[in-house]
């Protein structure tokens, strides 16, 4: 009798703690569902390979919707966010656990456009769109020839696009919610702008 006692309160914890950890995992879901309703506002990444028009689009977007613009790589600069640097590219390498962070709280307000090459490492739940900016690789070598990329930090990023490594990287976190865009001229850009401006009045709407 005294061993099964012992069992059954030894399962009737277990059971216990199931219920906690199911309860726990429905508070997030529950708090994730209406931090999304509650914005009035969406959150926006754009993303895509170094050179393709981020920023540029970026601020103008900015501009003519009224919503923040986080430039994540200087974010990082200012909350110094890095892990080291690597001599051989060049450049720091970013803390990401840091960057997301420093982003928790701004994410959760919405009407946030999101500007970074990188896109993996974000949580699926911040963005209500992603639009994924490529460009042809002429006219990308040249942009990144012209800002004075080493060698083979050009052409990794060449490959890169060729590839379509971000646009994958997108598809995968993101299913469902991501737009290729092709952005090699001011003309593309415009007609850009205007589709992305587009699809957030519409979701104001809803």
């Amino acid at each position: 009798m005294y061993h099964d006692l012992l069992v059954f309160e030894v399962l009737d914890t277990e059971a216990y703690d199931q219920q906690v950890s199911i309860c726990n995992i429905s508070d997030i879901l529950n708090n994730v569902i209406m931090a999304e309703q509650e914005r009035d506002r969406p959150n926006v990444l754009i993303t895509g390979t170094p050179g393709v028009g981020k920023t540029t689009i970026c601020q103008k977007l900015a501009n003519k919707t009224g919503l923040d613009w986080i430039d994540v790589g200087k974010l990082a600069k200012e909350k110094n966010c890095f892990e080291s640097y690597d001599d051989e590219y060049q450049c720091p390498v970013l803390d990401e656990d840091k960057v997301l962070d420093e982003m928790e709280d701004i994410m959760d307000e919405g009407g946030k456009i999101v500007d970074y090459h990188g896109c993996d490492f974000f949580p699926e739940r911040w963005f209500d769109v992603v639009f994924v900016l490529r460009a042809d690789n002429t006219v990308l070598y040249d942009r990144l020839a012209t800002r004075g990329y080493a060698s083979k930090k050009l052409e990794e990023n060449i490959q890169c696009e060729i590839f379509q490594v971000i646009l994958e990287e997108a598809h995968e976190s993101y299913p469902g919610i991501v737009h290729e865009l092709h952005n090699n001229t001011p003309e593309d850009m415009e007609k850009n702008l205007t589709e992305i401006s587009k699809w957030i009045e519409d979701w104001k709407k809803k």
